[in-house]
């Protein structure tokens, strides 16, 4: 179930994202998100967090960095801290 969602996701960003251009409110974009969370967490929790991110991105959101937690939760997770170099 996992391989199906990653390629049908993987359709929609070749096929259909570009129609519609760069709209996407968070860095990583939302499909890109969704792609990394069914990943990492699987077909049900991925599409979960996928789901309660596209709840998110809307006219009233602030966006910005809004990264795939390491472990699952429905909570938004602050940006990493920034490297020292």
């Amino acid at each position: 179930m996992t391989r199906l969602i990653l390629y049908l996701l993987g359709l929609y960003k070749r096929l259909i994202s570009p129609l519609f251009g760069a709209r996407c409110r968070y860095h990583p974009s939302c499909s890109h998100y969704a792609r990394v969370a069914v990943s990492r967490h699987g077909a049900a929790r991925g599409s979960l967090l996928a789901a309660w991110r596209l709840l998110r991105c809307n006219p009233f959101s602030a966006g910005g960095f809004d990264y795939v937690p390491e472990h699952f939760t429905l909570r938004r997770q602050p940006p990493p801290p920034p490297s020292k170099e």
